[in-house]
Parts: structure tokens; C-alpha cells; sequence
């Protein structure tokens, strides 16, 4: 179900206002609860409603919380795409947000996801999605750097690098242009764990069991290690 949302997802922008069931809104926060975070990590998420969020746009939010620094935002952005697949997989419409913030914000806030229920169409075909050519972001051509290769991240950015071993796929921070320097001390970071939930997704669709996902740092570069058998 996840693994199929990769290939139709959209950013949405335009929602209806009705609030979500609670017995729905309850499943969220389960998968957030219950969901498996990186090696050493451990962020807390809260589903608030419109009143808690400036600039209203949605009827629903998660609010992300975590301790700050590098592997810390790649969790968060690894637990956070897992939600968003799993809203999409239900028809709803999801929308990260970098730049807005809640009203009564804490010193670990980082990141908050929007949500709620939207005529906006799942898009029908990956010519739909505006990224990068496969070359552009590993050596590899396989079914796992697709997945990789369709996942969002702040501005478009695509920021990683993709490289396999026998039983690990590396994602190693790569920034491009201009926006490398404005997203580079958070954003980025929470864009290489966007994408290391759609490799673990991939991964898993081809019958591979995730074993660790490690958010480290190498010559100063930020990568995470997906370790599977």
C-alpha cells in the first residue's frame, strides 16, 4: 500500500476544512506512535488541529519534536514520509511544511506535515513528477533508486546521492545550486530521511527485512546507512 503511494503522490495545497473522524485520526497517530525510527534516534510527533498552526491551510497537522542536529532531522523526515504515504494511501492529501510554525512553538520543534481530505487528483503517471534523471542521483539503475528518485524534498532539491553494496544502500548528502546554503542546516537533512523511507519502503516491496537505518556523518558529510537482509 505504501510502496504503491510513492508512484502517485502529490503535494497538496487545497483542502476541504472538515475535520477529520476521530477513529482516523486516531490510525495517524498509531502509525506515528508505532513507527520504526533510525538507530539512536528518537523524535515525538503530535496531531493538532487548525487553531495550533499559523496561517491556516489545513484542517490537520502533525507537529514533529525532536533534540536538534543532523540525525536527528533525518529521523524526523523518515517517520514523517512514512506518515505521509500512509494519509495519501488513504485518499487524503498531505503537504510538508519547512517554513510554517505553530502558534505555541518549543525549542524542539522542527517540522510539521499537513493533511486532510482534498479534490486535488493523485497524480497517474511518474512523467508527472519534476525530478532529477536516474544518473543524476546514484550509479545504479534498479527499482529501489525509482522509488528514491520520486521522493519530495524542500525546493525540489533532491539532495542526495545513492550508493549500494551487497546488503546496504548508502544516502549520502549531496546539495545542488543555490538553494544548498538556505536548506542545507535543517531542511536538507530532513529530505535525506524522506528519501531513506522510500528506499526502506522499496526495499521492503522486494521482500528485503530492514535490519538497522543509521544516521551518521563521513568527512563532515551527512549520509544514512540502509542495512538489510
Amino acid at each position: 500500500m505504501l510502496y504503491e503511494t510513492i508512484f502517485k503522490r502529490r503535494a497538496v495545497r487545497k483542502y476541504d476544512m472538515t475535520p477529520l473522524d476521530a477513529e482516523m485520526l486516531d490510525g495517524i497517530q498509531k502509525l506515528l506512535d508505532e513507527a520504526e525510527q533510525m538507530a539512536g534516534q528518537e523524535a515525538r510527533f503530535e496531531i493538532v488541529s487548525a487553531d495550533k498552526v499559523k496561517g491556516v491551510s489545513a484542517p490537520h497537522y502533525i507537529l514533529s519534536y525532536c533534540t536538534p542536529g543532523d540525525a536527528a532531522y533525518a529521523n524526523v523526515g523518515y517517520v514523517l514520509e512514512k506518515a505521509d504515504l500512509y494519509i495519501q494511501s488513504l485518499g487524503l492529501g498531505a503537504l510538508w511544511l519547512g517554513m510554517a510554525k505553530p502558534k505555541e512553538s518549543e525549542n524542539d520543534y522542527c517540522i510539521m506535515l499537513a493533511f486532510g481530505k482534498t479534490d486535488v487528483p493523485f497524480r497517474t503517471d511518474e512523467q508527472e513528477f519534476d525530478r532529477l534523471p536516474l544518473g543524476e542521483i546514484s550509479d545504479s539503475d534498479n527499482a529501489i533508486v525509482q522509488a528514491a528518485r520520486l521522493a519530495p524534498s524542500a525546493c525540489n532539491s533532491q539532495p542526495w546521492k545513492l550508493r549500494f553494496e551487497d546488503g546496504c544502500v548508502t544516502v549520502r548528502y549531496f546539495g545542488r545550486g543555490l538553494m544548498r546554503m538556505i536548506l542545507k542546516p535543517k531542511m536538507n537533512k530532513v529530505d535525506i530521511g524522506i528519501v531513506s523511507r522510500h528506499i526502506a519502503t522499496a526495499l521492503g516491496h522486494e521482500g528485503k527485512t530492514i535490519a538497522t537505518v543509521t544516521a551518521k556523518t563521513v568527512d563532515k558529510t551527512p549520509e544514512i546507512e540502509i542495512r538489510y537482509k
